[in-house]
């Protein structure tokens, strides 16, 4: 028997003698541009250490992943290895014709792996020219032609050349929505992204065919559709048909399905947890059960979870919901239980060429040495997305170096994260143009930047602002900007121009309560001639401030598009540090949603604002309130409350309650129109400046009808209101139209 195990012993060593080799040379053969040196540090090859095949395979793997050689050969004799290459041939010029704009063609070299001074790679150039047309096909140029030229220099160098054409750009000439959707089709246009193309939509990218635009379009739809219980949607854009116009005519073919309700919430809980920690989750089970199936409610209901779990400071904790149908409702067993116990080991961030990776660590959930739970992984992951500077982020987990350890590759998508947009709108108080331009991503840092215009026939405002949505990675925002503002009434016999700075900064206090703390200093000019009024020439002159401002806002409503439940409600307040005319402003509001019945939304609003002199000042006249055409229904613009010859001056104080309800089905579908009936009820008062002026004290209400049109030339408002009580000196309005759109 023991020279029976010997054998057996003798074997398995030579056997592993004649898989292993000592090397303790290297020579390269064939190289010309890579020297011996680089080929050793990207192979990581080790002198005088046992290579198995394996060992080799790794070699082999590692100098194909620089992307330098053609072939590769590897064979170990008399302990030297011997690494037989051939070189892929460089890229001495890429020229790119036919594009006339710079910035088109600084992008195609931006995308394609392919480059000059680098090698020459055929099949990632196959991938290359596809890349090329999907770069094209975002911006609507869907038939452009690419096509490539290469001459070779000799053996070892060759020029690339790539003839574009762009040809002309397909857009969407109409939208439209089939089958079973359940939802009116105006709703159903203003939860996607595409547009429909009319001629003066110069500058929106959205009205532009391409198939990353569908899908996304696809996507909001059964998110939406989800949202208000249609868990099985299904949502098809199969209907693209190219018209004789060589344009898109886009249809959505939708089937809602049923529409279902939360029903019974359990909870599976693990032995090792005490029950009593879970036991506070039954209260938020019971509000919502019964209600409409939405993601969004489990979502909130993990949160949670995840808040006990917090609060309890358990470790390795990971839940999971299951659904199960019955009926028309959908039972949901929420599965606590305490998972595999791992740390982190390693978080790698790949993908990001221009994004900082300290951006994407900010938002994890995760570090290197935490406890791994994979619900910590999708939190992280969901923050990320959440940025929306990226076009995809997933993910790969892997074992670590050691036991019990998780190595985690976050792996992001770049995209495009500029905005640019204008916008004019036309109506019974007048005109309007705005221009604005965003970047999401500034430098890569995930700071946000936008400058934005408005002019009306009387005013001119200009703002430039800079955020940062994750100052220092502790979860909180801060912005600054500066802004100008000039007001010019000619007819009342003064202008006005303001310059302001400001910041400020936002966080989340407690669930749903958000809080804001700012700073602003401003520069405010008044000017008049002899046509002005008494009282405003004694306003006239210059006058500066500092002003800090703080405020608080609760928001429980279901989402924020079209919400159907919950509420919002704001507080803030302003106050003076240094100021030549000292005041103190207060501003509440609140807006209360509930769902009468499956089509009808109730809504009540209120709005209070008062603004005070301090020290006996009065309160300028570019800082007096007033209510805005959409909080007072059926009075002209600025043509109610304190009034000083033929100017309507503001008052000190102003409120504002409305009562909401939409009216579906009152017309039919295919009018586009939705239709809303309203009671406002509204004043404005006080004037400190003047005790002979009349304060103009009293209600005023209206009520009526208002109607949203989505017309061929843009979208359009109507209101058509009674006036139930008023002052002498206010001006109404019984009729009032305006029209909006984008370019």
């Amino acid at each position: 028997m023991k020279h029976f195990l010997a054998v057996i012993l003798l074997t398995l060593i030579a056997i592993s003698k004649t898989n292993a080799d000592i090397v303790k040379n290297f020579t390269v053969n064939g190289n010309k541009r890579i020297s011996e040196e680089t080929i050793k540090i990207y192979g990581k090859i080790e002198l005088n250490k046992d290579y198995t095949e394996k060992d080799l395979n790794e070699v082999l793997q590692n100098l194909y992943s620089t992307k330098f050689f053609e072939d590769i050969d590897l064979k170990i004799s008399n302990n030297n290895l011997v690494i037989n290459v051939k070189e892929f041939p460089i890229v001495n010029q890429l020229i790119v014709l036919g594009e006339k704009s710079n910035k088109y063609v600084e992008q195609v070299k931006k995308v394609i792996s392919t480059k000059a001074k680098r090698s020459f790679i055929k099949s990632d150039f196959i991938k290359d020219i596809e890349l090329i047309k999907t770069l094209y096909s975002t911006a609507g140029y869907n038939f452009a032609e690419v096509n490539t030229k290469i001459k070779e220099i000799d053996s070892e160098n060759l020029d690339i050349v790539i003839e574009i054409k762009r040809n002309d750009v397909t857009v969407i000439s109409t939208i439209n929505f089939v089958g079973d959707k359940k939802v009116k089709d105006s709703r159903l246009r203003a939860i996607i992204a595409s547009e429909e193309h009319k001629f003066w939509k110069i500058i929106s990218k959205n009205s532009k065919f391409n198939e990353n635009l569908i899908q996304l379009d696809t996507r909001l739809l059964k998110t939406y559709y989800q949202s208000i219980g249609y868990k099985d949607v299904e949502v098809t854009s199969s209907f693209v048909n190219l018209n004789q116009s060589g344009n898109i005519d886009l249809t959505y073919s939708i089937e809602a399905g049923k529409r279902y309700r939360i029903g019974k919430l359990s909870t599976n809980l693990d032995n090792v947890f005490d029950k009593k920690i879970f036991f506070p989750i039954n209260k938020f089970y019971k509000k919502v059960s019964g209600e409409y199936y939405s993601p969004f409610k489990i979502t909130n209901l993990l949160e949670e979870i995840d808040a006990i779990i917090e609060k309890n400071n358990l470790q390795f904790v990971e839940h999971n919901v299951e659904e199960e149908k019955r009926g028309d409702y959908i039972d949901l067993k929420f599965n606590i239980y305490e998972g595999e116990k791992f740390s982190v080991d390693r978080i790698n961030i790949l993908g990001n060429n221009i994004t900082d990776e300290a951006v994407i660590r900010g938002e994890m959930k995760l570090d290197e040495g935490d406890p791994f739970t994979d619900l910590a992984l999708q939190k992280s992951i969901a923050e990320i997305k959440q940025r929306n500077i990226f076009k995809t982020v997933q993910y790969n987990v892997k074992e670590g170096s050691e036991i019990n350890t998780k190595i985690i590759d976050i792996i992001v998508e770049e995209k495009p994260t500029g905005e640019i947009s204008a916008g004019a709108g036309v109506g019974t108080s007048g005109g309007t143009i705005a221009f604005n331009i965003k970047e999401n991503n500034w430098l890569g840092e995930g700071k946000n930047v936008g400058l934005n215009f408005e002019i009306t026939s009387e005013s001119i405002l200009g703002n430039l602002n800079y955020s940062d949505p994750n100052y220092n990675f502790l979860g909180n925002s801060i912005s600054y900007g500066i802004s100008s503002e000039r007001n010019d009434k000619a007819s009342l016999g003064y202008e006005n121009s303001i310059q302001s700075i400001y910041a400020n900064t936002s966080f989340e206090q407690y669930k749903n309560v958000f809080a804001d703390l700012g700073l602003s200093a401003s520069y405010d000019d008044l000017q008049t001639d002899n046509t002005a009024s008494a009282n405003l020439k004694k306003q006239a002159g210059t006058f500066t401030e500092i002003a800090g401002q703080y405020g608080f806002s609760f928001d429980s409503r279901d989402r924020v598009f079209n919400p159907t439940k919950g509420s919002i409600i704001k507080l803030n307040q302003s106050l003076p540090l240094i100021a030549d005319k000292p005041y103190i402003q207060n501003t509440f509001s609140g807006s209360f949603y509930k769902l009468m019945s499956e089509d009808f939304v109730w809504a009540t609003k209120f709005y209070l604002n008062t603004i005070d002199g301090l020290d006996n000042e009065d309160v300028r006249l570019s800082k007096r309130v007033s209510l805005s055409s959409k909080r007072l229904r059926g009075f002209e613009r600025n043509k109610i409350g304190p009034k000083d010859g033929d100017d309507y001056i503001g008052g000190n104080y102003a409120a504002a309650v409305n009562f909401e309800t939409n009216l579906p089905n009152l017309l039919p579908e295919k009018t586009n129109v939705d239709v809303s009936f309203f009671l406002d009820f509204g004043n404005v008062w006080g004037v400190d400046f003047d005790s002979s002026l009349d304060d103009s004290n009293k209600i005023r209400s209206s009520t009526g009808l208002a109607a949203n049109w989505l017309s061929p030339i843009g979208p359009l408002s109507f209101t058509l209101s009674q006036n139930l009580s008023k002052a002498n000196t206010d001006e109404t309005e019984s009729f009032n139209f305006n029209l909006g759109t984008t370019f």
